[in-house]
């Protein structure tokens, strides 16, 4: 009887054992097919660039370092002395004399892309800006702002590859990219809309 009992012990010891193990067997097996959760990605975000990487002709053919301009917001135009928007110098330069002081300037770039509406030389261009309109503000060498010959900075302007905010075209004569102190590229504004539009001075003044 003693040994009946004896041998009914270890096998319900060996039994609790195997089953324990079997059990540890399992849960471990549901542990490592368990499918694990996706790791979530987030989306880099893409880098604004800036227009202080860059250096160009003013209308004197000297060098004009955008990198001098950190810490001012800035108006760059694109302007023709023929065109219908002309006379948008005007306000372009009650702009710049309300603001010059206050962090912020304005940059033109004459260009002949439309209506071949500025054909003249650089020397043209500025004394026809100086005498016509009084312009100040600083003026750079003619160049192209579209097409296969575009400018590097306006290639920076309309490519959002570059400037991180958005795609545009040059619609016209007189359109306005506006710059923040970091030298990115903040708003776009069309041609047909006036320098001192109240969404432009809410713009320069922060509001």
């Amino acid at each position: 009887m003693r040994i009946f009992i004896l041998l009914l012990a270890i096998c319900t010891i060996s039994c609790t054992s195997t089953t324990k193990e079997k059990a540890k067997e399992v849960a471990s097996a549901e542990e490592t097919t368990k499918e694990k959760p996706a790791k979530t990605t987030l989306e880099k975000t893409m880098e604004k660039g800036s227009i202080h990487q860059f250096t160009v002709k003013d209308i004197t053919g000297g060098d004009y370092k955008l990198a001098d301009l950190k810490g001012k917001k800035v108006m760059i135009v694109n302007t023709a002395s023929e065109c219908g928007l002309t006379p948008q110098y005007e306000q372009l330069q009650e702009v710049y004399e309300t603001y010059k002081d206050k962090n912020f300037t304005i940059i033109g770039f004459p260009a002949n892309n439309f209506g071949a509406q500025e054909p003249g030389s650089n020397q043209q261009i500025a004394k026809f800006c100086t005498s016509k309109f009084n312009v100040t503000f600083p003026m750079m060498s003619k160049i192209s702002v579209k097409g296969d010959d575009m400018h590097t900075l306006y290639k920076f302007l309309t490519q959002k590859s570059q400037n991180g905010l958005q795609d545009s075209d040059v619609a016209w004569n007189f359109q306005k990219y506006l710059i923040n102190v970091n030298g990115e590229l903040e708003k776009v504004i069309s041609p047909q809309t006036l320098p001192n539009d109240e969404a432009v001075l809410a713009w320069i003044e922060g509001k």
